[in-house]
C-alpha cells in the first residue's frame, strides 16, 4: 500500500528534450494565437478579405461599363463629381470611378499575387540550390543575385516594361523575375545553416541526393521566411505594378490599375477633381499597409514556433 500511494504522487516523467513531445497542432494554436494578439494584423487581414470581396464580388452587384469608352460617355458624363448616380464621379473617359476602382483593383491584386508567386518560387529554389551546394556554385549564384540588386529594381522593372509591350502577362512576368533576389538570399541563409544539422547529414549517410534533400527537408525547414517574405512580396509587387502604372507603363487601356488611375487624376488635379486621386490612393495605401501589418506578425508568430522547437 505504501509503495502504490509513493507511484501515485511521483512526479511526471519530463518531457523529451528539443521540444519532441510538442504536437504539431499546438505549435500551429501558438503561431495563431501570437498573430489573433496583434490587432493590426488582425485589421490588416479584415482589409485584405474585404478589399478582395470588394474587388472581385463588388462588380455582381455594382454593374458599371468598364471596357467601352463610347458607352461610358453616353450613359454619363466626363469628370462629374460624386453624386447619387456616381457615388464617387467619374473619370475623363465617362467611366464610373467606383465600378472603376473594383475593376482596377482585380488586375493589382492578380499582379500582386502572381508575380509575388513566381518570385517566391524562383528566389526560393535560387536560393536552396545556391545554400545547399556551396562551393563555387554558391559563388557564382549568389554574384549573379549582387550583380541584379546593384541595379535599382524600378529602373530594371522600367526598361524591361519598354522592351515588351506591356500586357497583363508581361507585367506579371516582369515583376515576378525582378522581384526573386530578397527571397533568394534569405533562403539561402536558411540553407547554410539547415545543411550542417543532424538530419541532413542523416539523409546524406543514407543515400539521399542533393534534390531530394533540397526539396524534402531543407525548403520545407524554411517555411516561416517564405511565407513571410511572400507576404511584403504581394505589397512590393502592387507598389511595383503602381509605380508603372504611374508612368505610363501599366496594363493597356481600356483596363486599368490603381497607378494608372492615379497617373489619370493627376493630369486633373489643378482642377479640382479629387475625386479621381484619393480612391485609387486610398486604395493603394490600404491593401499595402494590411498586407505589411500581416507579414510583421507573421513573422513574430514564426519566430515563437522555432523558439518552442
Amino acid at each position: 500500500m505504501h509503495e502504490a500511494t509513493v507511484d501515485l504522487l511521483a512526479p511526471d516523467p519530463p518531457a523529451p528534450a528539443g521540444g519532441e513531445g510538442t504536437s504539431t497542432g499546438g505549435l500551429g494554436a501558438q503561431v495563431l494565437h501570437v498573430f489573433i494578439e496583434n490587432r493590426l494584423a488582425v485589421v490588416g487581414a479584415a482589409v485584405i478579405v474585404l478589399m478582395l470581396l470588394f474587388c472581385f464580388l463588388g462588380p455582381v452587384f455594382y454593374h458599371t461599363n468598364q471596357t467601352s469608352t463610347q458607352n461610358a460617355l453616353l450613359n454619363s458624363t466626363q469628370n462629374s463629381p460624386p453624386s447619387s448616380t456616381n457615388p464617387l464621379g467619374t473619370d475623363q473617359s465617362g467611366f464610373d470611378i467606383l465600378g472603376r476602382i473594383m475593376y482596377g483593383g482585380q488586375i493589382s491584386l492578380e499582379v500582386g499575387f502572381a508575380a509575388a508567386g513566381i518570385a517566391t518560387v524562383v528566389g526560393v529554389l535560387f536560393g536552396a540550390i545556391s545554400g545547399f551546394f556551396g562551393g563555387w556554385v554558391d559563388a557564382l549564384m549568389m554574384r549573379i543575385v549582387d550583380v541584379l540588386l546593384s541595379v535599382p529594381l524600378l529602373f530594371l522593372v522600367i526598361v524591361l516594361a519598354v522592351i515588351y509591350h506591356p500586357s497583363l502577362k508581361i507585367l506579371i512576368l516582369v515583376i515576378g523575375f525582378t522581384a526573386w533576389l530578397v527571397p533568394a538570399r534569405l533562403v539561402r541563409g536558411e540553407t547554410l545553416s539547415l545543411r550542417v544539422r543532424e538530419f541532413v547529414q542523416a539523409v546524406r549517410v543514407m543515400g539521399g541526393r542533393g534534390p531530394r534533400i533540397v526539396l524534402r527537408h531543407i525548403i520545407p525547414n524554411t517555411i516561416g521566411t517564405i511565407i513571410v517574405n511572400a507576404t511584403f512580396q504581394v505589397a512590393d509587387a502592387i507598389l511595383l505594378l503602381a509605380a508603372l502604372g504611374f508612368v505610363g507603363l501599366g496594363v493597356p487601356a481600356p483596363k486599368t490599375d490603381w497607378g494608372s488611375m492615379l497617373s489619370n487624376g493627376v493630369n486633373y488635379a489643378l482642377d479640382g477633381y479629387w475625386w479621381q486621386i484619393y480612391p485609387a490612393g486610398v486604395a493603394i495605401v490600404l491593401v499595402v499597409v494590411a498586407f505589411n501589418f500581416v507579414g510583421d506578425a507573421l513573422r513574430d508568430s514564426f519566430e515563437v514556433r522555432l523558439q518552442r522547437r
